[in-house]
């Protein structure tokens, strides 16, 4: 039997007869994942001085995203779940910025720039949605 649930905004479960979470289940941690391999093959196309400078920059920040979902989530209790999962956040800033500098340095297209932004817009949610189902589902 497979049953939806929506607990809140941005986190959607699949439960497959299943009982616990799996990180594969957390709509920000896929968003993110997903965002960062592309960005990585975004960043291999540019020359060398950008890939270097702003480029190594950019995947590091989108990369931490979803590394700091993944740690948190492998951690046992709320403070330290939640911990990296803000750390997230302001990873998710500061790729937003990355962003933005490979935008005004004419690194990315109009099509890439915007898809990037578009994804990053919706992490935010998803990850809020995460921390508040952290707060709710862990008493310790």
């Amino acid at each position: 039997m497979v049953e939806l649930i929506k607990l809140f905004y941005g986190l959607i479960v699949f439960m497959e007869d299943k009982k616990y979470l799996k990180l594969n289940d957390i709509e920000c941690y896929k968003i993110s994942f997903h965002l960062s391999n592309y960005v990585w093959n975004v960043v291999l196309k540019w020359e060398s001085l950008e890939r270097r400078t702003i480029g190594e920059q950019f995947i590091r920040a989108v990369d931490s995203i979803s590394a700091n979902i993944a740690e948190g989530f492998g951690r046992y209790n709320k403070k330290d779940k939640i911990k990296f999962y803000r750390y997230s956040q302001g990873s998710l800033s500061e790729s937003l910025d990355w962003n933005q500098k490979a935008k005004v340095r004419k690194l990315l297209s109009d099509d890439e720039y915007n898809f990037i932004f578009i994804e990053l817009q919706k992490i935010p949610k998803a990850l809020n949605s995460l921390i508040a189902y952290t707060n709710l589902k862990l008493k310790v």
